[in-house]
C-alpha cells in the first residue's frame, strides 16, 4: 500500500496537470463506503498538499477537486444506506468489521447533522456516517448541505496540513 501511495505522489509531482483529477479520485475513494476501508488515501492527499509549499501545485483546483470527490463519495454512501438500509452491514468489507456501522449509527443518532462534520475527520467513521445517515433517512437537503460544506473544509484541512508540514520542514532545514 505504501508503494502505491508513493507512486501516486511521484506521478502527481511529475505530471502536475493531473493533480486535481488524482485528488478527486482519491477523495472519492477515501469517502466512499466500502472502498475507504480498503484504500485510505488521506496520506496521499496530505503529501500532495506538501507540494503546494514549493509552488509546484496550485491550491485552488486541487482543493475544489478534493471537495467534489469527497462530497460525491459521501453522497453515494448516503444513497446506498438510504436504499439498502441495514442490509449494508452484511456487504463486504463491512461484514468483516461488524463494529464500524454501529459506531456510525450511534454518532448519527446522537448528533444528527453535525455527525456528518464529525465523521468526516475520523478514520473509519468517514465511511459509515453517511451510510448511517441514509439508513436513518436524514433529510437529503440537510445531509447534502453538511456533506458539501464539510467536504470543502476536509479537503482544505488535508491539503493545508501538508503545506504546513512542507513549510515547517523547509524552515527547520534553513535554520540548521
Amino acid at each position: 500500500m505504501e508503494d502505491v501511495a508513493r507512486s501516486l505522489v511521484d506521478f502527481v509531482r511529475d505530471h502536475q496537470v493531473w493533480a486535481a483529477a488524482v485528488v478527486l479520485v482519491l477523495a472519492f475513494g477515501e469517502l466512499l463506503a466500502f472502498i475507504s476501508l480498503l484504500v485510505p488515501a488521506w496520506g496521499v492527499l496530505v503529501a500532495i498538499g506538501a507540494m503546494m509549499g514549493p509552488g509546484q501545485i496550485n491550491f485552488w483546483p486541487v482543493w475544489v477537486a478534493g471537495a467534489v470527490g469527497a462530497a460525491l463519495g459521501d453522497w453515494l454512501s448516503y444513497w446506498i444506506g438510504f436504499t439498502f438500509k441495514e442490509r449494508v452491514a452484511s456487504i463486504w468489507p463491512l461484514s468483516r468489521h461488524p463494529g464500524l456501522l454501529p459506531r456510525g449509527v450511534a454518532l448519527v443518532e446522537k448528533w444528527g447533522v453535525p455527525s456528518i462534520y464529525i465523521g468526516r475527520f475520523f478514520g473509519p467513521l468517514r465511511a459509515t456516517v453517511p451510510l448511517a445517515a441514509g439508513i436513518f433517512e436524514m433529510p437529503s437537503l440537510r445531509f447534502q448541505f453538511a456533506n458539501w460544506t464539510s467536504a470543502l473544509i476536509w479537503s482544505a484541512v488535508l491539503l493545508l496540513f501538508g503545506d504546513l508540514i512542507s513549510r515547517t520542514v523547509e524552515w527547520v532545514w534553513s535554520a540548521i
